[in-house]
């Protein structure tokens, strides 16, 4: 299992358009995908999960992938999070 931590940088934290950015892109892998904040596991793949977070700009959220592109999966996820969320 591989994880990353990184920041929210966005103002409106794992909205529904950021949640539904981030699956699209989680979907892509084979792995299994999670997110955490707040000390709370959901489902990376699931927009509902995610949202329901309720995680905000500044905090941490912890993305973990297990399987067999588990790597590439925490490495561009976390880049989503880190820099494509500022753009939507």
């Amino acid at each position: 299992m591989k994880s990353k931590t990184v920041v929210l940088s966005n103002e409106d934290g794992l909205h529904a358009r950021a949640a539904a950015l981030f699956v699209r892109e989680a979907n892509k892998f084979a792995s299994d995908i999670n997110l955490e904040a707040h000390g709370e596991k959901v489902n990376g793949k699931s927009i509902i999960g995610i949202m329901s977070l309720g995680a905000f700009i500044g905090e941490e959220i912890t993305i973990y992938a297990e399987g067999v592109d588990e790597e590439q999966a925490v490495e561009k996820l976390g880049e989503i999070v880190e820099k494509e969320f500022l753009n939507i």
